[in-house]
């Protein structure tokens, strides 16, 4: 009686089931591009995929690869990368796969993104259409800038070699086996990109009280380029990807098979910064970003300080704090400065410590320093924390705070301060939270990539087209530090292009330690990767520099390598020298 029942169930589930459902069931959960043209949500998802890959939301410390700092973290990737275990099988500053994953999403909503009801209107279809694909050029425009940073080089056939240029969406019959593009032919598209992007972006998403030319309604146009949209690509933050973009293909070590100049990358800073008042536009906080309390707290709804171009989320946090603050203080102490970064600090009066009229001590070497010393670099007695704690890195101190007393102490006599909220506790009995956020691009980074391409294309104090000069940005940046005025020793050398170059390289590494620029400028300038990592060894009250770790680079290394698994599996994508 059962098996007749059940016999019975199975032939009527068969009338009622076609045999290719049983057979081959549909896939559960995998929707396909044509969901997207009737649902603008799903539609812009597939754009906020290359959003939540951005390198930039949160910081790398890849400094510790260079000479502006070491880390105590044994299983630090940067640690091994600084000390020779960097191969094209292990590159943990790989952006191939990433980048090129955000481009093909990208490519992917520029092919289906005419097809989409953006909304029931049809004109406010056509604005967030026009708004959405220009946020996708400036960012495939980004992808780009990262890949170029990360991969370009001088390839096996002695080419100056990109990546490859992808403008379609590959599928599963599309031919991956795709060589790298040329280097300038990889920035002609990036520019090409950031055009389109300006074309179809506002400068800034605000709300509007005057109708802008080209548009017939002022609610439309708040609709969709208003305050609500703050933080997502703007045509302002593409235009500052050309900026960075072109001081990376006029520098040396890119500069052979690149068409870009140093005048062009100096017009595209310069552009952008008369929109934010060329000098007078300075930030006179833009030191304090990340600690001024009143100014964070302040922050919401997408807004941004006026030293910040573009950032990450705010939240608040304590992950900082607990990783670099020294032990007493019950942190790991995780980046520790360098003496060759301590010493990079001028004195008060400007000079650099190795000038004879500097004044500089040896035997009280933090006394009269420039004052972002002590606002960047935890130094020995100073004091930190909420409860403004006297640190002692000597290595006759007493507490773990000192050098290599314990796993989590300072390796080089310092600790990293900048980034830090001193009014974080992390006592177990008292710990608490502050706003962070990841400034993603900063008005100082790009005064100091105007100073240093319009030094480079017309020396310290022609102004070109921007009407302010390469020596204009830096004695303003070193006023806003603290350097004592009249600046005496940027005077001595303000007609002087290769000692200003020097200055503003050495200015450049202050302004942006510990922010993920160091590791790539030494490299686009061809400079020496290898100098070893020193510290201060201070001991009955006496100093001594010490090496804490040597650098194991090879010539090669100023550029990056292509994954050892692309070159394997396709044959048309030529290696770098030296990998």
């Amino acid at each position: 009686m059962k098996k007749i029942k059940l016999l019975t169930f199975i032939s009527i589930v068969f009338v009622f089931c076609s045999c290719d459902d049983l057979i081959e069931p549909a896939i559960e959960n995998n929707r396909g591009l044509k969901d997207m043209y009737a649902e603008a949500e799903y539609a812009q998802g597939i754009l906020l995929n290359a959003y939540t890959r951005l390198p930039g939301n949160s910081w790398s410390f890849n400094d510790v690869a260079t000479d502006d700092a070491v880390t105590n973290d044994i299983n630090s990737n940067y640690l091994k990368v600084a000390t020779g275990q960097w191969t094209a099988n292990f590159n943990p500053l790989d952006q191939w796969t990433n980048s090129k994953s955000a481009i093909q999403y990208l490519n992917i909503f520029l092919a289906e993104a005419d097809k989409v009801k953006w909304a029931k209107d049809d004109n406010v279809s056509v604005l967030f259409r026009n708004r959405l694909k220009g946020e996708a050029y400036g960012l495939r425009a980004l992808y780009m800038y990262y890949l170029l940073q990360a991969h370009a080089g001088v390839a096996t056939n002695g080419e100056l070699l990109g990546v490859p240029v992808l403008l379609e969406p590959q599928t599963s019959t599309s031919n991956f086996n795709v060589g790298r593009s040329s280097f300038e032919d990889c920035m002609k598209q990036l520019y090409a990109d950031v055009a389109k992007a300006v074309e179809l972006l506002p400068l800034d998403f605000e709300d509007a009280t005057a109708l802008p030319p080209g548009y017939d309604n002022l609610a439309d146009y708040n609709r969709v380029f208003g305050q609500y949209a703050r933080q997502r690509m703007s045509s302002r933050i593409a235009q500052v990807v050309r900026a960075q973009a072109a001081l990376l293909a006029a520098s040396p070590a890119f500069s052979s098979g690149s068409t870009t100049t140093w005048e062009s990358a100096a017009k595209y800073a310069g552009e952008l910064l008369n929109l934010n008042g060329g000098i007078a536009g300075i930030d006179p906080n833009g030191l304090n970003w990340y600690n001024n309390a009143a100014e964070l707290s302040s922050l919401g709804g997408g807004v941004n300080p006026k030293e910040v171009i573009w950032r990450s989320d705010i939240a608040e946090s304590n992950t900082l704090e607990s990783d670099n603050f020294p032990p007493t203080l019950f942190g790991k102490g995780r980046v520790n400065p360098t003496q060759n970064l301590v010493d990079a600090f001028p004195m008060a009066n400007g000079y650099p410590i190795t000038n004879p009229a500097s004044n500089y001590n040896a035997a009280n070497p933090y006394a009269n320093r420039d004052p972002r010393l002590q606002k960047f670099i935890l130094v020995n007695q100073a004091t930190a924390g909420v409860n403004n704690t006297v640190i002692t890195t000597a290595s006759d101190g007493s507490t773990n705070d000192a050098l290599n007393k314990v796993g989590t102490s300072t390796r080089t006599g310092y600790y990293m301060k900048k980034l830090l909220r001193q009014d974080v506790n992390l006592n177990p009995n008292a710990v608490n939270n502050q706003r962070h956020y990841k400034p993603r691009m900063r008005y100082t980074e790009l005064y100091l990539i105007y100073a240093e391409a319009a030094n480079e294309a017309w020396g310290p104090l022609a102004s070109g087209s921007a009407g302010f000069s390469a020596y204009d940005v830096i004695q303003a940046l070193r006023k806003r530090a603290g350097i004592s005025q009249p600046d005496l020793y940027l005077e001595s050398i303000k007609s002087d292009q290769s000692a200003m170059r020097n200055l503003i390289r050495n200015e450049r590494r202050l302004e942006l330690c510990f922010e993920g620029f160091r590791f790539w400028d030494l490299r686009r300038w061809n400079l020496n990767l290898t100098s070893a990592a020193e510290g201060m060894k201070i001991q009955g009250g006496a100093y001594q520099k010490i090496t804490v770790e040597n650098r194991l680079f090879q010539e090669y290394m100023n550029y990056g390598p292509i994954p050892y698994s692309e070159v394997l599996k396709f044959n048309a994508l030529i290696q770098n020298k030296g990998w």
